[in-house]
């Protein structure tokens, strides 16, 4: 293979990588942008932005002797948001619903 074909699929490769992850990131912007345009929407217009998922949570306490000692606390209702990302300090609802049990680690 010649030097002149090596450096035209070089350059080849380097601009589909490059419009690649331009893409990508441009979509994923577009994403962020159009979620945070609908839920600003759904807050001023009152259209229940927030929900709320039940969640249990349990301490995971390691004992001298190697085993963990998990303390259970009840049930508890946590608020989330009805998007795709993070808004307002809340966890999205799709996220919460598919981890409701949350372990803390000491």
């Amino acid at each position: 293979m010649s030097s002149a074909l090596r450096d035209k699929i070089k350059r080849f490769l380097k601009r589909l990588i490059v419009v690649g992850l331009s893409s990508a990131l441009s979509l994923m912007a577009i994403a962020y942008a159009m979620d945070y345009v609908v839920f600003r929407y759904r807050v001023t217009a009152n259209r229940q932005p927030f929900g709320q998922i039940t969640v249990t949570r349990y301490d995971a306490v390691p004992q001298k002797n190697g085993k963990t000692q998990f303390i259970f606390n009840p049930p508890e209702a946590q608020t989330c948001v009805h998007a795709l990302f993070p808004r307002a300090g809340f966890t999205p609802c799709w996220y919460l619903q598919r981890h409701t049990e949350q372990r803390t680690d000491f």
